[in-house]
């Protein structure tokens, strides 16, 4: 009689690698240009500010208040919710049904933005997925290490299996250092026995706290949102709230470097010339090699995180339907 893997449930086996279903999307529209010229000449230049003097005492919060004009989706129904150690907005566009659910983490850096910042984003998303979203306002930097936010978005997790969603039913989802917390919170959620969510979506994401593939890469110099500078920058802080707070140190606590063998089915979306593409690269190929179903898609000089420009860039919507795609697969 010939043994199988059933007959055996102690053997293991090592994952068998898949390829990467890689999607490059050509095309960058005018108003796609013209966005990508508005952050060049007026976001970059304040990012380069701030990596020349990163411990300064930056107003970081302003960011996400003067936010405030940006609205969602309309029809969208939206309530505020307390997690243990900070706010969240459970929200709904018009024809969210609930059969699946959401956990949204913004992107920033780990340093600014917030709720409002990415409300009408998110809202675009839930009305793309026909899904509710529980977007969390986690601690950041520089008054919290990384591992606060991990924590925070677990209890946002633990909120959306209290209220009738299993873990099976709940996609994680964020954008560049949200990206990062995408995947950090689904392995500890796996960590804890929490259960597997049914997938994750990463738009633009950092997935490697160490900086030489970054440096190394052509988009180094050609990235419109981030100057060289603010990498290291950016890693020498988090290695100093990290230290303080007694944490295991950046590369401990990269997603590139985990066990990824247990991952649910993903989507990473990212631009061909953003500083994190070679992070969107190596996380794809990661997670392919530890058996995961993962699609990249490449979208041709679109800016970091150009989906939040949707129904102004052609591109960013069809990156946002997209998702919704992708959700609406994973029922």
């Amino acid at each position: 009689m010939t043994s199988t893997a059933s007959n055996h449930p102690s053997l293991s086996y090592p994952p068998v690698p898949r390829p990467v279903l890689r999607r490059e999307i050509a095309g960058v529209s005018i108003p796609s240009q013209a966005l990508t010229f508005s952050v060049r000449s007026t976001v970059k230049p304040v990012i380069d500010a701030w990596a020349r003097a990163p411990h300064l005492p930056w107003p970081t919060g302003v960011v996400d208040r003067l936010a405030f004009p940006l609205k969602p989706v309309p029809g969208t129904h939206r309530h505020a919710v307390r997690l243990p150690s900070c706010r969240a907005e459970f929200l709904a566009a018009p024809g969210a049904d609930g059969s699946t659910a959401i956990l949204y983490l913004h992107g920033g850096a780990f340093l600014v933005c917030g709720l409002t910042t990415h409300r009408q984003m998110v809202s675009r998303i839930s009305s793309a997925a026909g899904a509710p979203v529980l977007s969390v306002a986690y601690r950041m930097l520089p008054g919290h290490p990384i591992e606060s936010a991990v924590e925070d978005g677990i209890e946002g997790l633990r909120w959306l299996i209290a209220h009738g969603y299993p873990a099976e039913r709940i996609v994680v989802a964020g954008d560049s250092a949200g990206g990062f917390l995408t995947f950090q919170v689904t392995l500890e959620a796996l960590r804890l026995g929490l259960g597997r969510p049914a997938g994750n979506v990463a738009l633009s994401p950092l997935t490697d706290l160490d900086t030489r593939g970054k440096l190394a890469h052509p988009n180094s110099y050609r990235c419109a949102l981030f100057p060289r500078r603010a990498v290291p920058a950016l890693a020498d802080v988090i290695a100093r709230i990290d230290a303080a707070a007694g944490g295991p140190g950046p590369r401990a606590v990269s997603p590139v470097d985990a066990d990824l063998t247990a991952m649910p089915p993903t989507l990473i979306q990212t631009g061909s010339e953003e500083m994190t593409y070679v992070d969107a690269e190596l996380m794809a190929a990661r997670l392919a090699g530890a058996g995961v179903h993962c699609e990249l898609q490449v979208w041709e000089r679109q800016v970091h995180v150009f989906q939040a420009a949707a129904g102004i860039v052609p591109e960013a919507g069809r990156a946002v339907a997209s998702i919704g795609v992708f959700v609406r697969s994973l029922r």
